[in-house]
């Protein structure tokens, strides 16, 4: 009954904000059974998007509202806000820079005290743009992305913008459930997880990387 807009792991358990306006919150979650183990509720009038966890804290989007929260990683105690321009879609972050998307092809990072947009990155695969990039996870020096409405999550590069990879996961959508969004990773454990809105199911996968060329 989740309706998954931002997924994050971290120590064996999973993060994850979910989205639609009075039924958005903030979860932290048992990875192995999916038991809600704490959880907040946001007021009414806004819309859960993506999270990351940067030190101690999680910083959660919402969609329309142009307001960003700030809360204790332990406690959930909310520490502030922030505002920015347009709307907000995925996030995550490079260890150094918050890093949100906004539905278009375009990436900010943001500085993760005066939330000042230091660069934007412009997605574009072989010289088109790559629209709807929702969800966000920085795994292995790129960036993973949820594509809003289509079964693929794709690679990019954090420098340039440009496309490395497609990702095909139309096999894993249960029937009658929402798109695919939703992506975490575990770093020691080199372990990506993927689930959906609505989906009943979180899944573990690896991911076997083709030569296009040689495919030819």
């Amino acid at each position: 009954e989740a309706f998954t807009e931002g997924l994050q792991y971290l120590d064996g358990e999973l993060y994850e904000s979910t989205g639609l306006n009075k039924l958005s919150s903030l979860r932290h979650v048992e990875l192995k059974t999916g038991k809600v183990l704490q959880k907040i509720d946001l007021p009414d009038e806004y819309f859960g998007e993506g999270i990351t966890i940067l030190g101690n804290k999680i910083y959660q989007l919402t969609y329309q509202t142009h307001i960003g929260f700030i809360y204790d990683l332990k406690t959930f105690k909310q520490l502030g806000t922030w505002h920015y321009e347009g709307e907000g879609w995925g996030m995550t972050n490079d260890g150094t820079y918050l890093i949100m998307s906004n539905g278009s092809n375009k990436i900010n990072y943001l500085d993760p005290k005066s939330f000042a947009v230091v660069k934007t990155i412009e997605v574009y695969d072989q010289g088109y743009r790559v629209e709807d990039i929702n969800e966000l996870e920085f795994i292995k020096g790129e960036i993973y992305a949820n594509i809003w409405r289509i079964d693929r999550v794709v690679c990019i590069d954090p420098v340039s913008g440009k496309v490395n990879a497609w990702i095909d996961l139309s096999g894993l959508r249960p029937e009658k459930v929402d798109v695919l969004n939703g992506i975490a990773y575990d770093e020691k454990g080199d372990r990506i997880f993927i689930t959906g809105k609505y989906w009943p199911k979180l899944f573990e996968i690896k991911v076997k990387k083709t030569d296009v060329a040689a495919a030819k």
